[in-house]
């Protein structure tokens, strides 16, 4: 219809204006690539959470061998930031089958997974900081401080690091970002603890 009358379409429902501003008051900046977002940008990202940092992903590798991102991570968490990390099972077949998508093969996925848990090791005695494994088909990474979300999405074929990312601020209680907020909690509620001890004999070297 507004296309006929050769109008907008706030122009006909005015209320189309204002989800049109939630919506782009909501996403801060778009990545045409998760490597295109400067490392400073991840570190600044965490290392500005003053309540709660929570990760979904399925190994996050490119984090966990950030020093600096670690060591921003538990510092946050010694002054009573909340961290949560949710990291695939590696052992399940959602694992295997995003390798397989991404072709580079089960194992391989599942060994970034373990690396990254090797390297989570140094989290393990931090108070506030919990990590438990997901079995469930990831269709974002979700990177969260605070009221900031980095969104990865994941598209078929496609390597997590040149899929694009999206820079949200959380808005309305119905927003996008919303969305992304729910999708971690009810993965976070049906994932598994991961074992106090971070078991290294199967890590590769």
């Amino acid at each position: 219809m507004a296309d006929v009358l050769q109008v907008d379409e706030a122009d006909l429902w005015p209320e189309v204006a204002g989800y049109r501003r939630t919506i782009l008051g909501e996403i801060q900046a778009v990545y045409p690539h998760r490597h295109a977002v400067p490392q400073a940008v991840w570190r600044q990202h965490f290392a500005n959470a003053a309540r709660e940092i929570d990760i979904l992903t399925y190994s996050g590798l490119f984090l966990a061998e950030d020093t600096s991102v670690m060591l921003k991570m538990a510092e946050r968490a010694r002054v009573g930031v909340k961290v949560r990390v949710l990291l695939g099972d590696p052992d399940s077949p959602e694992v295997a089958a995003r390798g397989v998508d991404e072709h580079i093969g089960p194992d391989v996925m599942a060994a970034r997974i373990r690396n990254a848990l090797v390297l989570y090791q140094s989290l393990h005695d931090v108070p506030g900081v919990e990590v438990r494994l997901h079995s469930t088909v990831l269709y974002n990474s979700i990177y969260r401080a605070d009221d900031q979300l980095l969104v990865n999405t994941h598209a078929y074929g496609i390597p997590a690091a040149q899929a694009p990312v999206t820079y949200l601020q959380t808005g309305e209680e119905n927003g996008t970002a919303a969305v992304y907020l729910t999708s971690f909690e009810r993965v976070w509620n049906s994932a598994a603890p991961y074992p106090s001890k971070i078991d290294t004999v199967n890590a590769p070297e």
